[in-house]
């Protein structure tokens, strides 16, 4: 448990958890950036994990003509101020990122080079390459947009991914 949560509970307060803005059924949509774009159409569920410590996403999305199944958790780590999130893909691959949520409630996700490996070009940088994503919920928290980036050489960032979420008319995530 992390010194900022161990603090709010001695005090008996209960610290608003980042968490829980993103918690909920959502439809998909967006596009790879490419010379001809590349529909993405779907679902993403997020739901708590009891306790409140983890976040537990269900993605279930189409990529062209792919279909794209992963579980995803996201949670605490115990060295730093980011969370991590680390997915399983229905392909067999697991995949890490850090997950830092600034103080306006932006998400922040980074990854290496085991990240999407789609996203990149040239097989031979594999030791540079990686992706990031910022994802801004709305004010009224019925939408959500994250523009994904990725880089060959670690220092220049292209444009790949822009998708848009819009909450489900039943936004319970129970699974």
């Amino acid at each position: 448990m992390t010194e900022r949560h161990q603090s709010h509970r001695a005090l008996g307060e209960s610290a608003p958890n980042p968490l829980e803005a993103i918690v909920g059924r959502w439809r998909t949509d967006g596009q790879v950036i490419a010379k001809e774009p590349v529909p993405v159409w779907g679902s993403d569920v997020y739901e708590m994990f009891p306790g409140g410590h983890f976040l537990i996403h269900h993605v279930d999305v189409t990529v062209g003509q792919s279909p794209v199944r992963a579980i995803e958790i996201i949670g605490e780590r115990d060295d730093a101020d980011a969370l991590l999130a680390r997915a399983y893909d229905d392909g067999g691959a697991t995949t890490l990122m850090a997950v830092r949520i600034d103080q306006a409630g932006v998400w922040h996700f980074t990854g290496g080079s085991d990240v999407a490996p789609a996203a990149h070009i040239d097989a031979d940088a594999a030791a540079a390459r990686g992706v990031r994503s910022t994802l801004s919920v709305a004010a009224d928290g019925q939408t959500m947009t994250a523009f994904w980036e990725r880089t060959e050489d670690g220092q220049t960032w292209q444009p790949w991914m822009d998708i848009r979420f819009t909450r489900a008319a039943d936004a319970s995530a129970t699974g």
